[in-house]
């Protein structure tokens, strides 16, 4: 007997499935995974998260294994390079984001001690579970989303509306929302 899971996902795709079963909705309490996320969900932006799933372990391997510091002072020489690189999402403006996302992904460590302790304020540092049983029921953005948003675009951040801020607080965790039928529902834990 198979397992129930969420109905967003594609169950022919294995890679897919050992996402949302291993991963998704799984609170991140580590900077350097908190990092990657935002960096993958900015890149996503106008794709489909499983095209980005697809070149993650190419993402690592070119992104410094995602170390803020060393991405940080990637130089227009690297961008460049990184544009040439059939590995990733070549959107110029997203390489740039991620170089300027670093940058600010810093700050923000040195303001708040870290940047998950940032992050996880706007949910009281606790994650939301949400109620949903039907693919109708996942909403593109809240009134959390639209909030954090906000304040990182004031803080400097680049691709970070509310829709993409919302599915990266999907796969941190920051909000349970698998499926009340998904087995993962009851699964994760919260520290």
């Amino acid at each position: 007997m198979s397992k129930c899971r969420c109905p967003w996902l594609d169950e022919t795709k294995p890679d897919y499935v050992q996402y949302h079963d291993t991963e998704w909705g799984v609170p991140v309490k580590d900077d350097r995974t908190m990092f990657e996320y935002l960096t993958l969900e900015s890149a996503q932006a106008g794709l489909s998260w499983y095209t980005v799933l697809k070149k993650r372990e190419n993402y690592r391997n070119l992104f410094a294994n995602f170390d803020v510091e060393k991405v940080a002072k990637f130089s227009d020489e690297k961008i460049e390079e990184l544009l040439l690189n059939p590995g990733i999402i070549r959107n110029r403006l997203k390489v740039k984001a991620a170089v300027t996302n670093a940058k600010r992904f810093i700050e923000v460590q040195k303001e708040f001690g870290s940047f998950c302790n940032y992050i996880w304020g706007f949910v009281d540092h606790k994650p939301i579970v949400n109620n949903f049983s039907t693919l109708d029921d996942y909403p593109s953005s809240t009134e959390i989303s639209d909030k954090l948003s906000k304040d990182l675009k004031k803080r400097g951040f680049k691709f970070v509306g509310s829709t993409i801020i919302y599915a990266h607080m999907q796969a941190c965790g920051m909000v349970n929302d698998h499926s009340n039928s998904c087995f993962r529902k009851n699964e994760i834990t919260y520290d």
